[in-house]
């Protein structure tokens, strides 16, 4: 069985996604490509794609500690949104993202909880 190519959409300069690529070393997964977040949001239809296959509500996809998102004030406008509006909106601007999203083309973990590290991505 051959082993899936993951990717990881990141900041470099977020402690917590350094946190994450540590953590991911030590199962023994080594990302096929990094992804700058802030440089290149991913488009919309892979935002979609990795919505869809995380199995966690849209709103999980946000970075609600942002400043963007409270200069946008999302937290009044989201519940007004359609998902495909939603969508939009996290392809139109990386900073809107939550991070890290690591994904093997079938499994999506959004943020990093070391828990769920140990669940998802132990090889």
């Amino acid at each position: 069985m051959s082993e899936k190519r993951v990717t990881v959409y990141l900041y470099p300069k977020c402690s917590t996604c350094r946190d994450a690529l540590k953590s991911l070393d030590r199962k023994g997964v080594k990302p096929d490509e990094t992804v700058d977040i802030f440089d290149t949001p991913p488009s919309r239809e892979r935002m979609a794609e990795l919505i869809a296959r995380s199995g966690l509500p849209i709103r999980k996809f946000f970075n609600t500690s942002g400043e963007v998102y409270r200069e946008m004030q999302l937290k009044d406008k989201l519940p007004e949104m359609n998902e495909a509006d939603m969508i939009d909106l996290l392809a139109s601007n990386g900073r809107l993202i939550k991070r890290p999203i690591v994904t093997d083309g079938e499994r999506v973990t959004v943020g990093f909880k070391e828990d769920e590290y140990e669940r998802v991505w132990k090889r």
